[in-house]
């Protein structure tokens, strides 16, 4: 079984208080940005509750049959709901299948597990089938929902769950277990990912940084005019597009920071300090907050069918726009 991961300390204490008391919750939400390991959480947790003879610790022991067919991933009483493509629903004949398949007892002695990653994805009849599961359930069944976005959730399903966050650790944390992964900027990446060390091994391995410095280069050449906002769309239209809108929203926010006058180490990107202080100057506030409602309407409708050109483009025009002179 894979180790804990070290900023899940307390979350883990949490959870092994419900063992310790024998109130392990029928149904658990768990909650937390992206990339700070939600799902590896729930899998170690899966792993003490259908062990037979988990530590003092409640550490899985990692050699008891049920430990066995869990690491075999075939462990009868373990299902896992997913969509089928990423970005999809998860659809009512996917729950209606779940409420047969758990319909009679766990097979072993131990607890049936239901993992639902991520919860956000049921659609309205999925949700409204799976309220069965929540309010009438079978024996020993512990109902585990991930999300990094559990306001989408019905207040029906988000009612009836108890809930544990996973928060950001702290840089230091970030960065030490980076390097334990032999990432070489683990400083900047750590920064890049907001401190969510998975979206930051993410990064590493996607090359971010140099695409990241190449978008902001881009960037800087519309506000001189020295670019085409719609040939840089176009380009921009490729790349995955929340992490674009996440580094243009945190732009944007260190330019408002710099018409405040804020100190260097308060900008999120304190590296791209020089060149937004530059810009920050002949900008008007009120037409940069504007830009950020943009921003913050185009994050919203990335779960939406959206034609990702003819967004970045009204983006980048309004940009452009805002540093004509």
């Amino acid at each position: 079984m894979k180790p804990l991961l070290p900023w899940q300390q307390a979350q883990w204490r949490q959870l092994c208080g419900y063992i310790r008391q024998q109130r392990i919750p029928q149904a658990l939400l768990i909650t937390g940005n992206k990339g700070l390991g939600k799902r590896e959480l729930a899998e170690h947790f899966t792993a003490t509750l259908l062990c037979h003879a988990p530590n003092a610790d409640n550490e899985a022991c990692g050699h008891c049959h049920g430990c066995k067919l869990h690491a075999a991933g075939n462990h009868p009483d373990l299902f896992v709901v997913s969509p089928d493509e990423p970005g999809k629903a998860i659809g009512i004949n996917t729950i209606r299948e779940l409420i047969v398949d758990t319909q009679l007892k766990p097979q072993y002695d131990t607890y049936r597990i239901v993992i639902i990653d991520p919860a956000d994805q049921l659609n309205r009849p999925a949700a409204n089938a799976f309220l069965k599961c929540l309010e009438e359930p079978t024996e020993r069944t512990v109902i585990l929902l991930i999300t990094a976005k559990p306001a989408k959730l019905p207040i029906t399903i988000a009612s009836r769950c108890q809930r544990l966050a996973v928060n950001p650790p702290d840089s230091a944390t970030v960065v030490a277990w980076l390097k334990a992964q032999s990432i070489a900027d683990a400083e900047a990446l750590a920064t890049l990912a907001r401190n969510a060390p998975f979206a930051a091994l993410h990064y590493a391995n996607e090359q971010a940084l140099a695409v990241q410095g190449d978008c902001f280069k881009a960037w800087l050449d519309i506000a001189k005019h020295r670019a085409s906002p719609i040939v840089i769309a176009e380009d921009w239209q490729k790349l995955p597009l929340p992490s674009l809108l996440s580094w243009l929203t945190s732009w944007l926010i260190d330019l408002i920071k710099c018409k405040f006058r804020s100190e260097g180490n308060l900008l999120q990107e304190s590296r791209l300090r020089s060149p937004l202080q530059e810009l920050s100057g002949q900008l008007d506030l009120k037409k940069l907050y504007q830009l950020y409602d943009l921003l913050l309407a185009a994050r919203e409708r990335l779960d939406s069918q959206i034609n990702k050109q003819m967004m970045l483009e009204e983006i980048l025009i309004q940009w452009s726009e805002l540093n004509r002179s």
